[in-house]
C-alpha cells in the first residue's frame, strides 16, 4: 500500500508559479507511473500530467502543455509538478496518483492540495 501526501498548494497571483510535491511512502516508487490531476470547482477531475517510472517520458493535458512541467526523483521518493504563467482557470485541488507501471489506472491517491490563483 502506498500512501502520497501533496504539498506546495497556496494562493498565487495570476501570472505566477508554484511548485507541488507529491512524496510517496510503503512501496517500491520506482515501479511507479505517477500522473498528476486536478479538479476545479464544480467540474470533473481532469488530467494534469504524468511520467513514467524511469522519468523519461511526460504527457500533458492540452491546457497545461508549456506551462507545466512534471518531474520525479526516485532517490527521494517524490515527483513534482512546476506550475508557471498561472491562470484562474488552473484554480483547483491537485492531487497525487500512482499507477503499477503495467497497469491502466490508478491504484493510489493523495488527499490533495488547493491551488488558488487569483486576478
Amino acid at each position: 500500500q502506498v500512501q502520497l501526501v501533496e504539498s506546495g498548494g497556496g494562493l498565487v497571483q495570476v501570472g505566477g508559479s508554484l511548485r507541488l510535491s507529491c512524496t510517496a511512502s510503503g512501496g517500491t516508487f520506482s515501479i511507479y507511473t505517477m500522473g498528476w490531476f486536478r479538479q476545479p470547482p464544480g467540474k470533473e477531475r481532469e488530467f494534469v500530467a504524468d511520467i513514467t517510472s524511469s522519468g523519461d517520458k511526460t504527457a500533458y493535458g492540452d491546457s497545461m502543455k508549456g506551462r507545466f512541467t512534471i518531474s520525479r526523483d526516485n532517490d527521494k521518493n517524490t515527483v513534482y509538478l512546476q506550475m508557471n504563467s498561472l491562470k484562474p482557470e488552473d484554480t483547483a485541488v491537485y492531487y497525487c496518483a500512482a499507477r503499477f507501471r503495467w497497469r491502466s489506472s490508478y491504484d493510489f491517491w493523495g488527499q490533495g492540495t488547493q491551488v488558488t490563483v487569483s486576478s
